[in-house]
């Protein structure tokens, strides 16, 4: 079973990064309100998901995305939006 990290991104251009293993599923319980995180942030999209084959990969990739050289990585890389500078 392949593992997915990704990154959301709403309106605004604030930025949620996570992991699971079905996208699709996990974008609509986002949006829905299901996720106490982002509930109040929505509606969110995708705005950049890879791919890895194993669980730890995928959590050791979000925990760097979510550090702070990861976040300034992920902001200049793979998911820019109109705040980062």
């Amino acid at each position: 079973m392949w593992h997915y990290v990704y990154i959301l991104e709403n309106e605004t251009g604030r930025q949620y990064v996570g992991s699971t293993t079905n996208i699709g599923n996990r974008l609509h319980k986002h949006n829905k309100g299901d996720v106490p995180h982002t509930a109040k942030f929505r509606p969110w999209k995708v705005v950049y998901a890879s791919s890895f084959p194993s669980k730890k990969q995928a959590l050791e990739f979000e925990k760097y995305l979510k550090s702070g050289s990861g976040t300034i990585f992920r902001y200049r890389h793979l998911a820019p939006n109109k705040l980062a500078k």
